[in-house]
Order: structure tokens, then C-alpha cells, then sequence
């Protein structure tokens, strides 16, 4: 992909247009930014090494732009291009384009895959929409094909369709961003006029043209498709209208279909219950919008064998974030769902079904990529374990994932910004999992059942879904109010005012009954005897840390910033990590915050880091070796956190400390950008403490001289199970093994704690065990201080301790430590739980 740099003055001129554009397209562009110098009494200025620094970071031999404002940046650029070989200065092409207009047309037709010189001529042109609204006749350049010439093959039958347009305002910036990428996705000439407005036909792959049609609500267009996938080009693209571009302002269309008949009274549905609860909302209707693969002939079938390696690269990345955030949000227990869709992507034989259609049948990517996933879905359909069959959702969930990437369309939007009740056919695991269950307050669909993924996450997001719902329900428009009861499988649609009464009544002695369990949640976690021990929450975003005050959170225990480094192109820069932490930091409210530095490595690879194959990745270079090994990345870092700490509660922690000289030289590393920070006279918190996480066995040996160096150990039960017992928490064969509660599990958290309380040190844990009420009186009694899980198991943690007195967590405890297994331990505290 072509990728762009934006060279400003300002760094707040040049992060605003950043920022519009990642929306406009999504964040599917290569883009760096390198505006304004290091001087703040005047912050105003190009600098040549920041252009050349940003050219790097996007640099591909595809080709980069730069596009510049005045003066100075013009030299900047021209100065950075010195730095660069000869070979990367033929791909880095300067740009006249006007920066803000062009910096959007540029973007959207990089993000469709055009080349350098078509990414060049739209930014060159990207004042002809303004001008043209202006009545101001500029010329406009002609757009290149791939060849360098402008193409029609008149030899291909043309087809056509009027589309009337339903969106507010119309064609705005992101919709047309969306028709262009769209129709850029397809061979046939895609062309498009506005018959309302009477203007001339104009490219459909060039967001340029389509702005100047000056498209508006109810204006009617005619849109054309020349070539031999006219069809399918067309079915997108009035899929895209169908959808309103999956914007959630619905307007009520100018030409609507004919009317559902249920309005015309208050219709009672029934499906299947699968996660209880009440909900009352309007309905936000979710329409997949199946892929149309196209297949076809390759000649290069090492180019398409590249393409779906790359594809399942990507994938990995998304699953990796997406597995992180769900641990945060639903524990590791259920989030272990996208484990198994790893491993699907690192299946071997899989693999070698996709290459064997590519290289002995010439099949492209898509279409050899869908022909496994179809044989493999039937494969579990023909079953006869039920549960067994269900797994076909995970099969075509990671399959639309990888075709997506292959076909580079975006994720549906699935969050509204008001609370709804979202309806769709079916959810995969992934879909459910993006849910915010502030948002989403209920879930309907016609397929499913209760045994599945989706319906899993959805118990532990919280949210009430019925599946199994009658397909009329599909039929109801956006905004339609409905109820639906999770308990009994019910939906009512557009309850008459009395049912409402009834229905609302329900709905809230349901949301008291579940106020009355989570009484104690904001009370502080208090033994019968007094004792106190701290609740934290894990998250992984502002949201995360929201939802954690609402669920009792005292603060949080372990903030995952890799989440930061894992959703984008490119590393996150100071300003915008100092932008998260803040903000964080504001919600709180002067609760405690602990931040853990980058844990990414062979398991977590970051998308934009060239990081080695590891046969092991659990035992390669990942956390804090990483992090030493990369100053640049690391001291960014730190710098933001530093900065963060200035009139707030915030601590660090470093990850996968396994020897005294690691914590020594990160602290080092700290010492420098904090010596740094007091010469720049910028604040920060000189008290701010510094801990470690004891995940790794001989950090537990050398607990006692880490002790001397850190203000807290943090015990991370997930990492520490599977290197005490050595096996692998995501191979389905040993996995059991790793069990926190197993008795050598528990004599390491003894001795960890044991030496940081001899080193007069707080310590805490933020491991998933935490959640599993078994462990609670085992975890009191081995004396932490803290705990921190994920928000909605803090309720129940503390329910349980309040019902626990420390003479019996202690005494718990030791019987636990004499035991020799696992599942005698939990025996152990049920039979003490009971009789007590």
C-alpha cells in the first residue's frame, strides 16, 4: 500500500487531519505525521530527521507521498529525501497537493489499492469538488489505470441501477470514502451520475468525482458496471446503500418499501433463551453482507500463496488484540474461545489444502481460501455431536475473517451510540465479543442456540439474548421499540402500553434483583474480622476502566497497554499514549493506576515490528526483553507514563522480569527519561512507584533481592501456572495443567509473598484465578494485600470475602499448600466452605 506523510508547522493541524482521515478510511492507510519541533516556547517548525523518520515508518516499495504545507516543510522534505538510498528516493515522491484536501483523496485512494501515480493525481485534484460546489470551473487531471492510460472495453455489456439515497446528508466524507473503496474492490468500470441534479457520468473509483456530484438525501442515482463482474459489482454496491454505508443516523427512506404488517399491533414472538435478563430498546438491525468471492484463473501462484500468508498474518494480529480485550472483559476462561481460533490458523493441514488449490488448480486466494472453509464447515455439520456441530460458528467466523482481509473489506459496525437492541440472522463469537453491553442492551437473532460461542460471551458481557427467533423479525425497521425477556425466549414488538407497564415492571425487579446480589459491589472488601484486602480491576481501555467503577473497582491493578501497540499501523506515539493514560487516569478520579509496560513478543507480535519466528514464543523475546532491546519504542513509552503521573495515582510495572540485571536495566531506562523530563521543566510524579510481575519461576527464587529493587510485586497467575507446571495455557492437550490452584502453584504465590512482606513491600495479584471463588479464601490467607481481575467478576470476589474470616482463609490456606492436587484443593475448599 502507497503510504502518505503529512509535513506541517503545526503538530496540532497536522494530528487533526491525521485523525480525520484514520476515520474517513478506518485506519486502512499507511500515514505518518511530522509537524512541529521540539521547542516549546516555539513549537512551530519543520525538522529533516522527523520527515525522514516518518518516511521509514511507512516506506514500502509501493511508493510514499509527502505532502507539505509552506516554506520550510518543502525543505524539510526535500532535506530527508538526502538521508534515504538512492533506490528508496525514486519511490518517495513530493507533492503540490493542497495538504488537507489532498491528504483525504490521497488517503481514501490509497486504503482502495491504487498505485503511487493514482494516489498522486487524486490528491493533485482534490480541489475540484469544493470548486465545482463553488461554481468555479478548474481543470481536472485524468486519472491513470495500473497501465498508466485511461481504459473502456466497449466491447462488455454495461449494467445499470437507480439507487434512491436514504443517509441524512447524503454523500458525505465517510459514505463516499465507502462507495469509492467499494467500487474499487471490483474489475468492471464502475461510473455514477446524480439523475436529480442532471450531472455528467463520473469515475465511481475516484473520490474526487463522486464529491462533486454533490449528493444529498433523496437524490436519485444512476450507477453503471462495465466488465465481467458488472453484477457483482453492482450487488455491492446497493448492498452499501441498503446498509446506509453502516451509519446509525437511519433516516426514514424517501421511497420506502411498503410497510411491515406487524405495526399494526402488538405482536408476541418466541425464540429460544440463552442469556437472562430483561431488555427494552429500539431495535438496530444488523444485515451481514455475505462477500461475493469471484473465482478465477492465476498465473502467479506464488503471489497469490503470498497473499494469503499475509492475509493470515493479519488475522493472527486481530485475534490477538481481540483475545486480550476479551480476557479483560469476560476472563480467560471464555476469551480462551479465540485461543482455538489461532491454533484453526495455524493448522498445517489447513494450510496445505489452500496452497494445494492455489498451485495445482491456479485458484486465487479467495476462492481456494473459501472452498477449504466450505468443506471443513460441512465436515462439523455432518457431526452427530450437537455440540460438535456448533462449532461450524467459530469455522466460518475465523474464514469471513481471513476472506475479509483477502478482500479488504472493513468489520460491520455493530455499536450503536445509544442503547438498542441489536437484531441480526446470526453473531459470530467475534461479533458478540465486540459488543458494549452499555450500548447493546439485548441481543435477538433467528439462528443460534444456547450452547454456542456467541451465546457464551453474551452471558459473560451480561447481555439478555433470545436466538431462534422467527425471521420476521428481520423485517422490522431501525428504531422499532421492542421488548425481550432472556429467562423465557419471549419478544414483544411495539407492546401496547399496558404490556409495556407490565413488561417494564419486570424489567425492573429483574435489574433490583440483580442490584441486590451486587449490593456490596461499591462497599469496601471487608473480612467478618476486620480485615481488608484491595480490589482492583485488569482492563485494557478507557471503557474497560468505566465499566470497572461500575463494577466495585477500587482502581486498576493492571492496565494492558499493548492494546495501544496492537490496533494500528504504527507504533503509538508519546502524545497519543499520554492522551490514553490521562484520560484514565480522569476516570479514576485519583484511584490508583498501575500501568504494565509493552508486553508483546512471539505470541503478540505488533503488525508494524519486523519480530523473529520463535519455535516457542512463550519462552522467546517477549515483555520486558523485548522492550531493553528497543529503546526507542521502550523510552516513548516511559516518557508518557512519566508524564501522566503528574497529579495522578499512577504506578509502573514491568512484565516478565526473570533476573535481577532485567529490573536494574529498565529502571535505568526510567532514570534517564525521568533526568530528561526535569531538564524539559516537565512534571511528573518523583514518587511514583515502580513494580514488577512475578510470572516467571526464578523471579519467584530471587523474590527476596528483587524486592530491594521495586516498591510492589504484582503476581501473574496466568503466565506463572504454565511455567511452573511446563505446559502450554493454548495446547488443548496440557492446558489443564495449568492451573493456578494447582498445590506448586500455590507454594510459589506463598513464597512470593512471604519475601515481599519481609522487604516491607506491598504485593498483589492480577491473575485469573482471582475469579474463581474457590481461590478466594486460598488467596486471603496466603496474605496479599491486593487482587486485580476483570471487572464483572469483582462483584462476586467480594461477596465471598465478606462472608470469610482470615483465621479461616489461613487455615484454608495450609491445608491447600499439604495437598498434592488441583482438584483436592477445590474439594478442600468446598467441604471447609460448607461445614464453616
Amino acid at each position: 500500500m502507497v503510504g502518505i506523510i503529512i509535513v506541517s508547522h503545526s503538530f496540532q493541524l497536522a494530528q487533526g487531519i491525521r485523525d480525520l482521515v484514520t476515520q474517513m478510511v478506518q485506519g486502512k492507510v499507511f500515514l505518518a505525521v511530522a509537524a512541529g519541533i521540539d521547542d516549546p516556547d516555539n513549537p512551530l517548525g519543520t525538522d529533516a530527521m522527523q520527515v525522514y523518520e516518518a518516511i521509514t515508518s511507512v516506506y514500502s516499495d509501493e511508493g510514499v507521498i509527502v505532502l507539505m504545507d509552506l516554506g520550510s516543510a518543502l525543505m524539510s522534505a526535500e532535506m530527508a529525501l538526502e538521508f534515504l538510498t538512492q533506490e528508496q528516493r525514486h519511490n518517495v515522491h513530493l507533492c503540490e497537493a493542497p495538504l488537507v484536501e489532498g491528504t483525504m483523496a490521497a488517503a481514501v485512494a490509497a486504503a482502495s489499492g491504487c498505485n503511487v501515480e493514482q494516489v498522486m493525481a487524486e490528491a493533485r485534484g482534490a480541489l475540484v469538488a469544493k470548486a465545482t460546489q463553488l461554481g468555479i470551473v478548474i481543470s481536472q487531471p485524468s486519472l491513470v489505470t495500473s497501465e498508466g492510460e485511461m481504459t473502456n472495453d466497449l466491447s462488455q455489456v454495461t449494467h445499470e441501477i437507480h439507487i434512491i439515497v436514504n443517509n441524512r446528508l447524503g454523500l458525505h466524507a465517510r459514505p463516499a470514502s465507502r462507495f469509492v473503496a467499494t467500487a474499487a474492490r471490483f474489475q468492471s468500470q464502475i461510473k455514477v451520475k446524480n439523475l436529480t441534479k442532471g450531472t455528467e457520468a463520473v469515475r465511481g473509483d475516484s473520490i474526487n468525482q463522486v464529491a462533486t456530484l454533490g449528493v444529498r438525501q433523496g437524490h436519485e442515482l444512476a450507477i453503471t458496471a462495465t466488465g465481467f463482474d458488472a453484477n457483482e459489482a453492482l450487488a455491492a454496491l446497493q448492498a452499501l446503500f441498503k446498509s446506509n454505508f453502516g451509519e446509525i443516523e437511519f433516516a426514514h427512506p424517501i421511497a420506502p418499501d411498503p410497510p411491515f404488517s406487524l405495526s399494526i399491533s402488538s405482536s408476541h414472538l418466541k425464540g429460544i433463551p440463552v442469556s437472562p435478563g430483561m431488555a427494552i430498546a429500539p431495535v438496530f438491525l444488523h444485515h451481514s453482507t455475505p462477500l461475493i468471492i469471484q473465482q478465477y484463473h492465476v498465473d502467479d501462484v506464488e503471489g497469490e500463496s503470498q497473499r494469503v500468508h499475509i492475509a493470515f498474518q493479519k488475522a493472527q494480529q486481530e485475534i490477538q488484540a481481540l483475545l486480550s480485550e476479551a480476557s479483560t472483559q469476560i476472563g480467560d476462561a471464555e476469551a480462551a474461545i479465540f485461543d482455538a481460533h489461532l491454533l484453526f490458523l495455524e493448522d498445517p493441514v489447513l494450510i496445505e489444502q489452500v496452497h494445494q488449490r492455489i498451485f495445482t488448480q491456479h485458484l486465487n486466494a479467495e476462492a481456494a481460501w473459501q472452498a477449504v472453509i466450505d468443506e471443513l464447515a460441512n465436515n462439523y455439520r455432518r457431526l452427530e455431536d450437537s455440540y460438535l456441530q456448533e462449532r461450524v460458528a467459530d469455522v466460518i467466523d475465523v474464514g469471513q475473517r481471513v476472506q475479509r482481509l483477502l478482500t479488504g473489506n472493513e468489520p460491520s459496525q455493530l455499536n450503536s451510540t445509544e442503547p438498542v437492541i441489536l437484531i441480526a440472522s446470526e453473531l459470530t463469537p467475534s461479533d458478540t465479543a465486540r459488543l458494549n453491553p452499555t450500548q447493546v442492551l439485548g441481543i435477538c437473532t433467528t439462528s443460534g442456540s444456547a450452547t454456542s460461542h456467541s451465546a457464551m460471551i453474551a452471558r459473560s458481557l451480561g447481555i439478555p439474548e433470545v436466538v431462534g427467533v422467527p425471521n420476521e423479525i428481520l423485517q422490522l425497521a431501525n428504531g422499532t421499540l421492542i421488548a425481550l425477556d432472556g429467562e423465557t425466549g419471549e419478544v414483544w414488538i411495539e407492546p401496547h402500553p399496558d404490556i409495556l407497564a407490565t413488561l417494564n415492571a419486570k424489567r425492573d425487579a429483574w435489574q433490583a434483583a440483580q442490584k441486590f446480589v451486587f449490593a456490596g459491589t461499591h462497599e469496601l472488601a471487608m473480612t467478618r474480622d476486620g480485615q481488608r484486602i484491595s480490589v482492583f480491576a485488569n482492563i485494557g481501555s478507557i471503557s474497560d476502566a468505566k465499566l470497572a467503577l461500575s463494577c466495585g473497582a477500587e482502581g486498576v491493578g493492571l492496565f494492558r497497554t499493548e492494546f495501544l501497540y496492537l490496533q494500528q499501523a504504527n507504533a503509538p506515539s508519546e502524545e497519543e499514549q499520554l492522551a490514553v493514560y490521562q484520560a484514565i487516569a480522569q476516570v479514576l478520579d485519583q484511584r490508583p493506576l498501575i500501568i504494565r509496560t509493552l508486553d508483546v513478543g512471539g505470541d503478540k507480535p505488533l503488525p508494524y515490528f519486523d519480530m523473529p519466528s520463535e519455535t516457542n514464543p512463550f519462552l522467546g523475546w517477549r515483555g520486558i526483553r523485548m522492550c531493553l532491546a528497543h529503546p526507542d519504542i521502550f523510552k516513548t513509552q516511559l516518557r508518557a507514563i512519566c508524564r501522566a503521573s503528574a497529579g495522578n495515582q499512577i504506578k509502573i510495572m514491568f512484565p516478565m522480569i526473570a533476573t535481577v540485571e532485567e529490573v536494574q536495566a529498565a529502571k535505568v531506562f526510567l532514570m534517564e527519561v525521568q533526568a530528561e523530563l526535569r531538564q524539559e521543566n516537565i512534571p511528573f510524579d518523583e514518587a511514583m512507584e515502580v513494580g514488577i510481575m512475578v510470572e516467571v519461576p526464578s523471579a519467584v527464587t530471587l523474590a527476596d533481592r528483587l524486592a530491594k529493587e521495586v516498591d510492589f510485586f504484582s503476581i501473574g497467575t496466568n503466565d506463572l501456572s504454565q511455567y511452573v507446571m511446563a505446559c502450554d495455557r493454548t495446547n488443548p492437550r496440557v492446558a489443564s495443567l495449568a492451573d493456578a490452584l494447582h498445590p506448586a502453584v500455590l507454594h510459589m504465590i506463598q513464597q512470593t509473598v512471604q519475601a515481599a512482606h519481609k522487604a516491607d513491600i506491598w504485593v498483589g495479584l492480577c491473575g485469573e484465578v482471582a475469579a474463581d471463588l474457590d481461590a478466594v479464601p486460598i488467596l486471603l490467607g496466603l496474605g496479599l494485600d491486593e487482587i486485580s481481575l476483570n471487572p464483572q467478576a469483582i462483584p462476586a470476589f467480594k461477596s465471598r470475602i465478606v462472608e470469610l474470616t482470615v483465621i479461616e482463609a489461613k487455615a484454608i490456606a495450609t491445608f491447600a499448600l499439604q495437598q498434592d492436587t488441583a482438584s483436592q484443593v477445590r474439594d478442600l475448599v468446598t467441604s471447609s466452605l460448607r461445614s464453616s
